[in-house]
């Protein structure tokens, strides 16, 4: 049977190195997270381009993606079916005179030249659609994580910005027009989206507040619940500590 272990000699030190709990009184790491919505304005424009936990976007960031690749196909779509047909048309109005070898090599070559107009034109456009509703899409979704809502004039103002970037090499008068038009595009476009969000039953603003909230609530439990066993970790050491040192006194 072994002999029981000898109580200690001399007080026993805990470094703060080893127990930061014990040389600070509280645990200095466990800080009490922020409540949602503490932030400033230019706070919330960044969170939208940064990872939560999950290594995941923002809803709103990934609607812009989304957005802008669907805009991407439309205006594809939208300039190439045109492309393609003028293309074919205009490619056998002027190979009257040429000779094929039979009608499946004539189709060939006339197909060609049609795919040809397709991916021209087609890229013309997909590219300005893409690029219109990616900035309309940004402009309009940072003013409303700054103001923390939704309002119409968000929209306007994406719009105008929009619009005058896109006429901004056509000079003042371009810059003038391209606004006024990009403002004229905005509004009802604003109206749709935000009316769509209602029906929906809830905005992504306050889905996103709601979120947060949830997640503040969830980290707020696990560190009262750290903090208290940090405490409990605490108070026992320091008896410890005490009964050590009781001995020699």
């Amino acid at each position: 049977m072994e002999p029981p272990l000898a109580p200690p000699q001399g007080p026993v030190r805990v470094s703060a190195a080893s127990s930061p709990a014990l040389a600070a009184g509280q645990p200095r790491v466990l800080s009490r997270p922020e409540p949602p919505g503490s932030g400033s304005g230019w706070e919330r424009v960044r969170e939208l381009f940064r990872r939560d936990e999950l290594n995941r976007y923002p809803e709103e960031t990934v609607n812009i993606i989304k957005a802008t690749f669907c805009g991407g196909i439309v205006g594809m779509v939208y300039g190439g079916v045109p492309g393609f047909i003028n293309a074919k048309r205009r490619y056998i109005e002027q190979s009257q005179g040429e000779v094929f070898h039979n009608r499946l090599d004539a189709a060939r070559t006339a197909h060609r030249a049609a795919s040809r107009g397709f991916i021209r034109y087609g890229w013309r456009w997909g590219w300005r659609v893409a690029a219109f509703v990616a900035i309309f899409n940004t402009v309009s979704t940072a003013m409303s994580a700054y103001r923390d809502k939704n309002a119409l004039s968000h929209f306007a103002v994406a719009g105008g910005c929009t619009g005058a970037l896109f006429r901004m090499h056509l000079g003042l008068r371009g810059l003038v027009g391209g606004s006024l038009f990009g403002t004229l595009l905005g509004v009802p476009a604003g109206a749709l989206l935000m009316s769509m969000q209602k029906f929906a039953g809830e905005s992504l603003i306050e889905r996103r507040k709601r979120e947060q909230w949830e997640l503040y609530e969830q980290k707020l439990a696990e560190w009262r619940t750290r903090l208290s066993i940090t405490e409990n970790i605490s108070k026992e050491m320091d008896d410890v500590l005490q009964e050590g040192a009781s001995p020699r006194s």
